[in-house]
Parts: C-alpha cells; sequence; structure tokens
C-alpha cells in the first residue's frame, strides 16, 4: 500500500538516516584487513531498519553479500536485488530448503542430521546445495562439534549434493581468552580440511564487535550488522565511526491538566506529586517503545518530559509542566535525539541491538539522504 509522507508523520513513525547508513558501511570497509569481505546482516529487517531498502542503499555503495536469519528473509532481499549473494545464518525448513538451493541461496549446515537433509533436498531440486559449515565453538548455540567436523565436512563433499564455500563460527565475546580458543578452533578445522584435500574459499568468525576488537583474525570475511545501524561496541573510542541511524518520532494527541495525588493510565502507584500538565503521545509497546512505569524520558522542543504512568500497547504518558510551550501535535523523539540508543536500551532492560529491532510493524519508515526524503514504506506491508 502506497504511503505519503504526510500520512506517515501523522501519528508514530521512524527516520531512517541513509548517509549515517552508508558512512557507517564505509567505515567498517575501513577497519577491514587486506582480502577480508564484508557480510552485511540483514536479519530482523535490518534491525528494524528495513531490509530491502538497506539492502538496495547499500548495494549502490558496491556490496554483493548479505546474511539473514531465515528463508523468507532472504526472499525478501532476492527480491528486490536477484543478483545478491544471501547466507540464511540459521535454520532453512523443509519446506523451504529445495526453493532455497533452487535459488542459489546459501545455507548454513549445523549438523549430521541437517547435512543430510540438505543432501535430500538437494537431490530433488536437481541442483548442488551451496553450504557454509557452522562450527560450535564456545557459544554453545548451534554448529558441528569441531571434533566431528572434518569427517562430517568430507562426507557432505563425497555425497555430490553440496558445494562448500564457507566455515564459520561466532564467538561469545565473553573473554579474551575463550574468543582466542574458539579462533583456534575454527582454523584448526579449515587447515585440517585443507590438509584432506578440501580447501574452504571463505572462512569467517567476527561480528561488529570482533571487528574492531581482533583485527588479526578477521580472516576471509567479517559479518556486521550492528555496526551498519550505529551500534557501536561498547567503550569504543571512536563512536562517530558508528552513528545511530534510525530515530524513532510521533506526536502529541491530547495535553490535560492532572490534579496532583492522581495516577494516570493503568499505573496505581506513581501518583502525581504536584498538578501538572500530562501529553498523551500516539505510541506504545506495540510500536516499540518499553512498557516502562514511570521510567524514562523522551524529547519535546529540544527538552526532556519523564515518562507518566504505565506505557500502554498504542499510548503513552509524559509530563510536560516544565515544557509551557509544548502543543498538540508536536512533534516527539522516542530514539535519537539526544535519547542515544545505550540510554534507551539501558531505561527497558533490552539488548541495544533488539531495542531497533523491536521497531513496530506499523511504523512507517521514512528514508532520508543528505537531508531530503528520498521515500516512505508501510512497515505493514
Amino acid at each position: 500500500m502506497d504511503i505519503t509522507y504526510e500520512e506517515a508523520v501523522s501519528r508514530c513513525w521512524a527516520e531512517v538516516d541513509l548517509s549515517r547508513l552508508v558512512t557507517n558501511y564505509r567505515n567498517a570497509l575501513a577497519h577491514l584487513s587486506a582480502g577480508t569481505q564484508l557480510i552485511c546482516v540483514l536479519k530482523a529487517d535490518a534491525y528494524g531498519l528495513g531490509a530491502p531498502v538497506v539492502a538496495s542503499r547499500l548495494w549502490q555503495e558496491g556490496q554483493r553479500m548479505f546474511a539473514v536469519a531465515s528463508y523468507n528473509e532472504a526472499a525478501q532481499i532476492r527480491r528486490v536485488l536477484p543478483e545478491s549473494e544471501v547466507l540464511i545464518l540459521g535454520l532453512c525448513g523443509d519446506a523451504q530448503l529445495e526453493k532455497a538451493i533452487a535459488a542459489g541461496m546459501l545455507l548454513t549446515v549445523f549438523s549430521s542430521a541437517y547435512a543430510r537433509r540438505v543432501e535430500a533436498a538437494a537431490a530433488k531440486a536437481g541442483k548442488a546445495a551451496r553450504v557454509h559449515v557452522k562450527l560450535e565453538t564456545g557459544l554453545n548455540r548451534i554448529g558441528f562439534d569441531p571434533q566431528i567436523a572434518v569427517d562430517e565436512v568430507c562426507a557432505m563433499q563425497e555425497s555430490g549434493f553440496v558445494r562448500l564455500e564457507g566455515l564459520f563460527t561466532h564467538l561469545a565475546l565473553r573473554d579474551a581468552a575463550s574468543d582466542r580458543r574458539q579462533i583456534d578452533l575454527l582454523t584448526a578445522c579449515r587447515d585440517a580440511l585443507a590438509a584432506r584435500g578440501i580447501h574452504i574459499p571463505m572462512t569467517h568468525a567476527l561480528d561488529s564487535i570482533g571487528m574492531v576488537r581482533y583485527p588479526q583474525d578477521h580472516l576471509d570475511a567479517v559479518r556486521t550488522g550492528a555496526w551498519l545501524y550505529g551500534v557501536y561496541p561498547r567503550g569504543y573510542a571512536h563512536p562517530e565511526e558508528s552513528r545511530l541511524a534510525m530515530t524513532v518520532k510521533t506526536r502529541i494527541a491530547q495535553l490535560h491538566r492532572v490534579k496532583a495525588g492522581e495516577c494516570l493510565g493503568y499505573d496505581e502507584s506513581h501518583p502525581l506529586a504536584r498538578d501538572g500538565v500530562i501529553a498523551t503521545l500516539s505510541a506504545g509497546y506495540i510500536d516499540g517503545y518499553p512498557r516502562l512505569n514511570s521510567i524514562g524520558e523522551v524529547e519535546i522542543r529540544g527538552r526532556r518530559a519523564p515518562v507518566a504512568g504505565l506505557v500502554c500497547m498504542d499510548q503513552m504518558m509524559v509530563d510536560v509542566t516544565d515544557i509551557p510551550q509544548a502543543q498538540e501535535g508536536d512533534e516527539v523523539i522516542l530514539l535519537g535525539g539526544s535519547i542515544g540508543v545505550d540510554e534507551y536500551a539501558s531505561l527497558g532492560g533490552l539488548n541495544r541491538n533488539e531495542s531497533l529491532a523491536r521497531t513496530g510493524r506499523r511504523v512507517p519508515r521514512i528514508y532520508i539522504e543528505n537531508g531530503k526524503v528520498v521515500s516512505v514504506a508501510e512497515a505493514m506491508d
């Protein structure tokens, strides 16, 4: 469904700054070692920014390889970029394996049982499956045990239904010593395969954090997601290299005066300490704002207004008593402006990536580049 800019900004919306996205992307490329490729991670709708638009803009920059979590996400990218390389990082269900193989998508194979399912689907498709093998080296999520991985990879190669294109793991990032053990397990497996005549074209281990923390271990590729969208490693000395690329906004629906001692909305434990002016905002937890109770702040006319009462599904209240200029219809910043992703996430007890990705599906995305609106997307399409 087409939507105009005026419609998009009528209630609650997200502004995606493509200029910042591109700058973050270029800064990531500048970090890479010679010969290392960048895999741009677009899972969860590019962490909430909108995967089709993000992928298309990065394609204009020369990016050719992307990673997602599911077949559906991969198919979404392929619809706008048919020539792109898309790696599905997790499970691809049996009902979709044959389609993924026929489309030439890259599959992650992480167990013996799953390898047999991929081989069977490839036989039905009449086409070898393009595969990256995942090793479980310490995150304890999915992946082959390194002790059996070499034999399993050899068996896949011998089946004739698999084309081995990658070998990877994912760091738990618990501490430098355990990270080192994980990377060493990966490279040892790669070397053992080479000794048996199997040369893997692409070996990768690092995400955005690892990219800046372990430059000596970039290997053949680095998978970067959070960095692109403005979530840089905590404590990183150059936060200006990864700036928040999405701002979430809403509007004041109504201003009303509330007497001291009254509670707001569904809250029963935070009565107002004084007579006040309360602004009801046209956004709630289903739009992505954490379900806070009289915690947190929003930005109105360049000033902070505290959340008042319990955030509802579709609406929330803030105290604007100290912002006498506030008017109905005013623009309100929920995330962005002076409210950084670290603050926003910590208030809600969220992971920073989650705080971006949870931005609601009914929230339109407005894409801006060089200060100008270039497109508007109805997120529910």
